[in-house]
């Protein structure tokens, strides 16, 4: 999707104002002049990002690629206690496994790239099948497993009687690749990358054991070969929160809770009490500016929640150009209409107009904060997942 041209040197006009002209304005005027600003459109950051279409595929040199934005993996909040856990039991001098959903066919109570912890003595960390494999498993690891030195694939489901008796989900079959002497240096620096909000991607060598660390980017996702395992993690998903305040914070804090990497943009001082806490970032600055900088990708939530037109219609005009895969602003159905038609007022589409969810969130009747932030999450959750559009 390419730019408006005319939304953009509108926008830019509009930026170029003094800022007390700005707020007499107001909302956007009908007619905006766009003179040499088309000359240096060039200029223009532009955020779309292509994003590469995974498919499950099995190529000729075996190489198997999980595909779209629900197998793609992150550290999540599950597997980053797993991690902590891990790294506690290595420095404690314990023997120790871990266990990697690789691929999964049918259905399957765990995502791939799940891991579970099994220490030497039995207490284990985690899940890769909620409950259906892990005593059998534990079983292996402490009896064969962690007397050697390599990784072992484990297949559990293969026919219908096994996967019955491990009480896989319809008929589902499940790989595991089972590392019995885990890299605590390699495991140390996944934990020091991630906590830093950096994704970092990690390649095991299947024959050695041995793993290499790599920068990794948003759309490195997860393959497996006859020779090594890749897969990354880090945050994967990112929420942009146009404005601070009470339902910001709400809205933060679950944002959090679902594995998003989140920040708060608002320029106004007086916004920003009780969002100086772990895992939000704060940047004060005009937020069309702020996500410029940062950029969108298709893997970026926007929520506008200012209610104040000079801060959110800017930076929705740079959103609804982008590759966000959510926009959603405040608003009631009244004021959501009039603010589509000022954005359809500097030449933005109906197509993308129609990308805009306003009132945010589902409409489950919330009234206090935490309901309206209950609300916008499972509306993003949603549309996440593609059950709604």
């Amino acid at each position: 999707m390419a730019f408006n041209e005319d939304a953009s040197c509108q926008k830019r006009w509009i930026k170029g104002m003094p800022s007390f002209f700005r707020s007499a304005f107001g909302v956007f005027p009908k007619r905006l002049p766009c003179p040499a600003a088309r000359r240096s459109i060039a200029s223009f950051v532009c955020f779309a990002f292509m994003i590469a279409e995974f498919g499950m595929t099995i190529s000729n040199d075996s190489t198997i690629a999980l595909s779209n934005s629900t197998e793609l993996i992150s550290m999540n909040s599950t597997d980053y206690i797993v991690l902590k856990t891990a790294l506690a039991w290595l420095h404690e001098g314990k023997r120790m496994a871990i266990a990697t959903v690789v691929q999964t066919w049918g259905s399957s109570p765990r995502p791939v790239g799940s891991w579970l912890a099994i220490r030497e003595d039995g207490q284990v960390v985690g899940s890769v099948s909620g409950g259906c494999v892990e005593d059998d498993l534990i079983r292996r690891v402490q009896t064969e497993i962690l007397t050697r030195n390599t990784p072992e694939l484990v297949v559990y489901g293969v026919s219908k009687e096994e996967a019955a008796r491990f009480g896989l989900p319809c008929g589902g079959t499940l790989r595991l690749l089972v590392e019995p002497r885990p890299e605590q240096d390699i495991l140390d620096s996944i934990l020091e990358k991630i906590e830093s909000h950096q994704i970092i991607l990690r390649r095991v060598n299947l024959g050695s054991g041995k793993s290499t660390l790599h920068l990794g980017t948003r759309e490195d996702g997860f393959s497996l070969s006859e020779s090594e395992m890749q897969t990354s993690y880090g945050p994967r998903w990112r929420m942009f929160v146009i404005g601070a305040g009470q339902l910001s914070l709400y809205v933060a804090n679950f944002a959090l809770a679902a594995d998003f990497d989140v920040v708060v943009i608002d320029p106004r001082e007086e916004y920003t009490e009780g969002l100086s806490q772990e895992g939000i970032q704060f940047i004060k600055g005009m937020p069309d500016d702020v996500m410029q900088e940062l950029g969108i990708d298709s893997h970026t939530a926007i929520v506008a929640l200012t209610h104040d037109p000079k801060i959110d219609d800017l930076a929705l005009i740079d959103a609804l150009q982008s590759k966000a895969f959510y926009i959603g602003t405040l608003g009631s159905y009244t004021n959501t209409i009039k603010r589509k038609e000022r954005l359809r007022e500097i030449n933005l589409s109906t197509e993308q107009l129609d990308r805009l969810h306003g009132p945010v969130g589902l409409s489950i009747g919330a009234l206090t904060p935490p309901e309206i932030a209950v609300s916008v999450m499972a509306e993003v959750i949603a549309v996440k997942y593609g059950k709604q559009t």
